[in-house]
């Protein structure tokens, strides 16, 4: 320890941080502790209603590519090239259809880039790429 022997009547103008740090440690724990039993939904006993008929959910047209180059609406093999004209015929029943594209992981590149053309070109918006975890 050093001692001085000069009186220094300076201001120190540093500011101590350790109790800022401090403070902030606790809150940091305080909300990490309280965020997730914010997220708990109050219990509530729902009155009950006559039945209702439930929003139809239609089921997703789905276009598989498989390994070999083969393709697929729902399970049934069709020609590329017929394809966009399946899917207009489909969007003119359903004008609010949904596509799942799903292709084998050794399926050509190309050959799905040609699927995803034909889905645009039949003016399909809504259109999954389903892929495995």
């Amino acid at each position: 320890m050093a001692f001085s022997t000069q009186d220094n009547d300076e201001v120190l103008s540093e500011i101590n941080v350790t109790p800022l740090v401090d403070v902030m440690l606790v809150l940091l724990v305080v909300f990490i502790v309280t965020a997730p039993l914010l997220t708990n939904s109050i219990p509530i006993n729902l009155p009950k209603t006559e039945a209702v008929a439930p929003v139809e959910n239609k089921e997703p047209l789905v276009v598989s590519i498989d390994a070999g180059g083969q393709w697929f609406v729902n399970k049934d093999a069709i020609a590329p090239e017929l394809l966009q004209g399946n899917l207009e015929a489909a969007k003119r029943g359903n004008p609010d259809l949904r596509v799942q594209l799903q292709a084998d992981d050794g399926a050509n590149y190309g050959q799905v880039a040609k699927a995803m053309a034909s889905i645009e070109k039949a003016g399909i918006t809504k259109l999954a790429v389903i892929t495995a975890r």
